[in-house]
């Protein structure tokens, strides 16, 4: 079992880069709900020092408004050569949920401190390094995409700390509207998984990754609070170059 696989510095062996932009569309069952969109933002700076900026938003359309409507965008600034995350920010509109969370990881004091609506800090102690929850679907694309591999990500939310352990599961080809790969799922432990991700009792979550260098999501599957659903990519830009 792999703990971590990280670049040591070295930013330019990242299997992506600033620009990636990865698009999805969104279904429950058989019904189009709307989209979401991956996105590794230009270059930006956080506390004086070069950073990653990740981005993620999910939108639903206007058949899934009338029963779950869902506004909710995330981001994730991690350290430049992504050996940690460094904040995390997230607006949350989801049925009746409307939420604005912010967490800092301060690593000088081994704790993060997570806020609510604007509410007081509270403080979780933390080790190092950890990553948020948007984080680690990039840090697992850090890791080979080989069949049964585990690996354990440390995964914090500003609330919980987990070590949640992911296993690849058999490699098979798949086609979604992007074009054809050929894939590797990565199935975390949901035990673990639900003290930082609500999910239903029988929740089950499967990320989909290439099995190129590029190592992208290209397929989402997850049965959760609100039921089962599936996100296929649609469209890739800014990819990295495969050499």
């Amino acid at each position: 079992m792999l703990s971590l696989n990280l670049t040591n510095g070295r930013a330019s062996e990242l299997p992506f880069q600033y620009g990636e932009k990865l698009e999805f569309s969104l279904k429950w069952g058989f019904f189009p709900v709307g989209y979401a969109i991956m996105e590794v933002m230009p270059q930006g700076k956080y506390k004086g020092k070069d950073c990653l900026n990740l981005s993620f938003s999910v939108r639903t359309n206007k058949f899934a408004d009338a029963f779950y409507k869902v506004r909710t965008s995330v981001e994730s600034i991690v350290s430049q050569n992504f050996d940690r995350s460094l904040a995390y920010r997230k607006n949350q509109i989801e049925g009746g949920t409307i939420k604005q969370v912010e967490v800092v990881f301060d690593y000088s004091k081994g704790i993060a401190k997570y806020m609510e609506n604007g509410e007081d800090e509270r403080i979780l102690e933390i080790p190092n390094p950890v990553f948020d929850p948007l984080a680690i679907a990039y840090l697992h694309r850090l890791n080979p995409m080989s069949q049964g591999l585990e690996t354990v990500l440390p995964t914090c939310d500003g609330k919980r700390y987990r070590e949640i352990v992911v296993r690849n599961g058999k490699s098979k080809n798949l086609s979604v509207p992007a074009g054809k790969f050929r894939v590797v799922p990565a199935v975390p432990e949901m035990k673990n998984l639900s003290g930082v991700f609500k999910k239903s009792p029988d929740g089950i979550l499967q990320i989909w990754y290439s099995m190129d260098k590029r190592k992208i999501p290209v397929k989402i599957s997850s049965k959760v609070v609100v039921g089962s659903f599936t996100a296929k990519l649609v469209k890739a830009s800014g990819l990295k170059p495969l050499r």
